[in-house]
């Protein structure tokens, strides 16, 4: 598996704005400028981003952008949902119909596989990525404990 461009920029996005934590509010073309992203794709992540309350827009004189919650409380897992929808694997899970849904033995386990996927993104949050040092991944015995 490997994530879509735009989910791995909605990361940087997110990454680059909680740099600016207590510093009042950032434009997208500032984020934009600051990243290195096209202006454009910021503007489209901010949309999402916002509306799945991850940032939040202010308008006015002093307005722009700023984190809709703490950076502790945004995980790697809400960014890439923001954008992407719901964290799977496969398509089955999404009540797509199957040719061989009938004889799957595997269908029962996809839930614990995408669950034990998104745990592990759901384990780094915005403060930890800022962090110089990388963060501990979550190992599997530890998410489903």
């Amino acid at each position: 598996m490997r994530l879509s461009n735009l989910a791995d920029y909605a990361v940087i996005t997110m990454c680059q704005a909680a740099a600016h934590c207590g510093d009042g509010r950032v434009s997208a073309a500032e984020l934009a400028s600051e990243s290195g992203l096209p202006v454009p794709t910021v503007q489209k992540l901010v949309s999402k981003l916002t509306a799945a309350g991850l940032l939040r827009s202010v308008r006015g004189a002093h307005g722009g952008l700023q984190l809709g919650r703490p950076a502790a409380a945004i995980t790697v897992a809400d960014i890439v949902e923001a954008v992407e929808g719901r964290i799977a694997l496969t398509a089955c899970l999404d009540d797509n119909p199957c040719d061989f849904e009938a004889g799957c033995s595997m269908k029962p386990h996809w839930p614990i596989i995408n669950d034990a996927l998104r745990g592990a993104l759901a384990g780094i949050n915005l403060a930890q990525l800022r962090s110089p040092r990388a963060p501990r991944p979550v190992t599997v015995e530890e998410h489903l404990a």
